[in-house]
C-alpha cells in the first residue's frame, strides 16, 4: 500500500515539473500582454458546464500566461490561434 501511494506521489512530482509555471490573469491584462508580441501565438478553447466561457493560453518570456473570460477577446491581427478541444490547468 506504502509502495502505491510512493508511485502516485512521484507521478504527481512529475506533473508538476512538466507543467512548468503558469500565470493566472485577468482578461485585460491578457489582451494587454498579447499586444507585447508580434504574432502571438494563442491556444484557445471554449469551456464552461452551465455557461459558456472562452479560455486563453499563451507564452511570453518563458512563463505560461492563462486566462478564463465570460466573452471573447479581441485578439491582435497577426495572432496566430490553435483551437483547442480542452485546457486544463492544475490547480
Amino acid at each position: 500500500m506504502a509502495e502505491a501511494a510512493a508511485v502516485v506521489a512521484q507521478m504527481i512530482a512529475e506533473a508538476t515539473k512538466a507543467c512548468g509555471t503558469i500565470v493566472k490573469v485577468e482578461p485585460e491584462a491578457f489582451a494587454q500582454l498579447l499586444t507585447k508580441t508580434e504574432n502571438p501565438l494563442v491556444i484557445y478553447s471554449e469551456g464552461g458546464l452551465i455557461s459558456t466561457n472562452h479560455q486563453y493560453l499563451t507564452s511570453y518570456k518563458g512563463f505560461a500566461f492563462f486566462t478564463k473570460a465570460d466573452e471573447p477577446i479581441s485578439l491582435p491581427s497577426g495572432a496566430e490561434v490553435i483551437v483547442a478541444e480542452k485546457i486544463w490547468i492544475p490547480g
